[in-house]
């Protein structure tokens, strides 16, 4: 009886031997394949760091961007602290990026006409020394509202230049076919200074005071000209500067013109650029009046929205292809999130929304930046690239103080759902100009 029950059950086992054999074996094909996958992935995403002059670049801009955006939230709670008023905020901004308005235009004729290297050590210098100069102010006890008004008109001076010189510096450092990727890594470590900024500098404000935010600023831009000084020229792509003649600036204008892709995406990022990207502006009104939360509620914000933006950088990186329409459907989804973050009903769902706000604002900018350094001929890509800082840029004069006195006398949650139509009309223009003009995907 044993012998006939074991030699009934021998064949079940043999099948479940067999089964389980072939179950693991799928598993471990599986799961080879998927860290297979990861690590192609990977290869993708991070190839621009194999080169060590982006390597560098990369590291040294990292670390100063923290320092900058420490500097941010510190220069909007001392106007809040100074006025408590969100217009007063919005001019301050403002004045920021009044000159990229006025001379942005310029700056990126200086940045074709000089080799970007040289100039990069002047304005991180320049802008090293305005921080530090603000820090001893509020130190001292001696910062006014018309001080700080000053040092931000100055330190838009220097973006000026140094905007269109850093956007194209990049595609210097890097061949053509890793330049998309090397964009969207750049963009990814400014949204992860974003994140190590704000949380440094809502802890500092706290703790030892807002002047701290300002020194360590200005000493961070050490790192980017020790980057700059360790870099191999050799190995740098510098094309012939630009000559100097009559009428040049005109000529980047009516180049803009008459290419429909570079103008048209112009067009989108200047109004979201206005109206949709014054988070500086809007942001400590929510913390404050919203949310009642402080300053270290402004940092979680500015941090959940760089944490967002980490992932949609990495995400567009990894990006096989790039297109006009893409960009149209990163500006619709953009609208979408801000208008929730407008009814968001409390401070948690807020932060969470808020990190959808950078994933989706950061696939818009990346994609708008690949396209028009792609799209254009690259003796005019500094003048491009210096018209898309005063549209993206540039335009903040103007949306800066609109969207401050919303904040303040409609809500906070207004100037954010003003920010979110903006984008969504963005997303309808593009939708029309891109289809209008047929414009093709262009090849990573």
């Amino acid at each position: 009886m044993a012998e006939d029950h074991l030699m009934t059950t021998l064949p079940y086992v043999f099948v479940c031997i067999f089964t389980f054999d072939a179950l693991a074996s799928d598993f471990c094909f599986w799961r080879i394949s998927m860290v297979e996958r990861i690590k192609q992935l990977g290869r993708r995403t991070f190839s621009p760091l194999k080169i060590r002059n982006y390597r560098l670049y990369f590291v040294g801009q990292a670390i100063s961007l923290s320092g900058t955006w420490m500097q941010t939230i510190a220069q909007s709670w001392l106007v809040l602290r100074i006025t408590g008023s969100g217009t007063a905020l919005g001019l301050i901004t403002a004045l920021q990026f009044l000159p990229i308005l006025l001379f942005g235009a310029w700056g990126g004729l200086v940045a074709d006409r000089f080799p970007k290297r040289k100039l990069l050590y002047f304005t991180q210098s320049a802008a090293g020394m305005l921080a530090l100069t603000l820090g001893v102010l509020v130190a001292t006890g001696t910062a006014q509202l018309w001080m700080v008004g000053m040092l931000a008109f100055g330190l838009g001076l220097v973006n000026a230049i140094d905007n269109p010189t850093r956007q194209t510096f990049i595609i210097e450092m890097v061949e053509q076919e890793h330049f998309p990727k090397a964009v969207s890594l750049n963009a990814t470590q400014g949204n992860l200074s974003r994140v190590i900024g704000p949380a440094i500098g809502g802890t500092l404000i706290a703790t030892v005071g807002i002047a701290a935010c300002f020194i360590i600023n200005s000493v961070s831009y050490i790192a980017v000209l020790v980057a700059l000084r360790l870099m191999r020229q050799d190995e740098l792509s510098t094309p012939p500067p630009v000559e100097r003649a009559r009428g040049q600036l005109r000529e980047g204008f009516r180049y803009i013109a008459a290419t429909p892709l570079v103008r048209d995406t112009l067009v989108m990022m200047a109004i979201v650029g206005m109206l949709s990207y014054e988070f500086v502006v809007i942001l400590p009104l929510l913390a404050e009046f919203t949310f009642h939360a402080g300053a270290s509620g402004y940092a979680g914000l500015m941090s959940a929205m760089g944490a967002g933006s980490i992932a949609g950088g990495l995400y567009t990186a990894q990006r096989r292809t790039r297109s006009p329409r893409m960009l149209v459907s990163a500006a619709l989804l953009f609208g979408i999130v801000m208008l929730a973050v407008a009814i968001a009903p409390t401070y948690a769902a807020a932060l969470v929304l808020m990190a959808l706000v950078g994933f989706f604002s950061i696939n818009f900018l990346s994609l708008g930046n690949v396209l028009l350094q792609l799209g254009s001929d690259p003796v005019m890509r500094g003048r491009v690239m210096a018209l898309w800082a005063v549209a993206f840029l540039g335009s903040t004069p103007v949306g800066g103080p609109i969207i401050g006195w919303i904040g303040e006398y409609a809500g906070p949650r207004w100037g954010i759902a003003v920010g979110g139509f903006a984008a969504l009309a963005a997303a309808g223009l593009g939708a029309m100009r891109f289809r209008k003009d047929k414009a093709e995907i262009l090849p990573e």
